[in-house]
């Protein structure tokens, strides 16, 4: 399963920031997943535009309320509707950047590894005799530089760019510290969306691509 945000739904850049629409399923990086994956494998696919690690956005933030938006509020949920599961692949923390959340880089790897205990701790969820899945934490794309004078500058603000550098190699520490597998996307994706916050198709399908090659190393295929 993969729990993701906007980048994850599919959202396709826009010069205004919104309204958009979302690349086609084949097209987003769950969708590539799939694909490179193949029949062996099924991606479930819950991301939602706006969600953050574990904080609640302003309703006027994000046109609506709702405790989806809030990622520990709803993981637990989202797994026990999708069980049994064998990996959640965890792709937050972009939202949390947002000039209003005042966050830390580190406060956000942190908040986003503990994302990865309640899928470890999922045992037995709803009731069921289910294991608790596996965990891939997903480091999410830079934010470019000129962020702050793009359509989403009023939203991410001067300081979001710098924050975002910093997201990568800090869930790499503490994903090695938790015993999580971990991949940074900003290291095999460059955000080149118009809007610059979120990936252009050719950007979902370097990310499908490599997301793919940690799943398989994580879940290798049944003979």
């Amino acid at each position: 399963m993969v729990f993701g945000d906007s980048l994850a739904w599919g959202w396709i850049p826009q010069a205004n920031g919104f309204p958009t629409t979302r690349f086609p399923w084949q097209v987003r990086w769950p969708g590539v997943l799939q694909s490179e994956l193949g029949p062996g494998y099924e991606v479930v696919e819950e991301s939602l535009s706006g969600r953050t690690t574990d904080l609640n956005p302003p309703r006027e933030s994000v046109g609506m309320s709702g405790a989806g938006y809030n990622g520990a509020a709803y993981l637990p949920a989202a797994i026990g509707s999708q069980m049994p599961l064998a990996l959640v692949i965890i792709a937050l923390g972009t939202n949390d950047l947002r000039e209003e959340n005042h966050r830390t880089p580190l406060e956000v790897g942190l908040s986003a590894v503990r994302l990865g205990a309640l899928v470890q701790t999922s045992a037995g969820i709803t009731g069921t005799e289910y294991p608790a899945p596996l965990v891939l934490l997903l480091a999410p794309p830079a934010l470019p530089a000129d962020v702050a004078t793009g359509p989403f500058g009023p939203v991410f603000g001067p300081e979001a760019s710098a924050k975002s550098l910093a997201l990568g190699p800090l869930y790499r520490r503490l994903a090695d510290a938790a015993g999580l597998p971990f991949l940074d996307a900003a290291t095999v994706v460059q955000v080149e969306g118009v809007d610059r916050v979120h990936l252009t198709a050719a950007g979902h399908a370097a990310l499908g691509r490599a997301v793919a090659t940690a799943v398989r190393q994580i879940l290798p295929p049944q003979p």
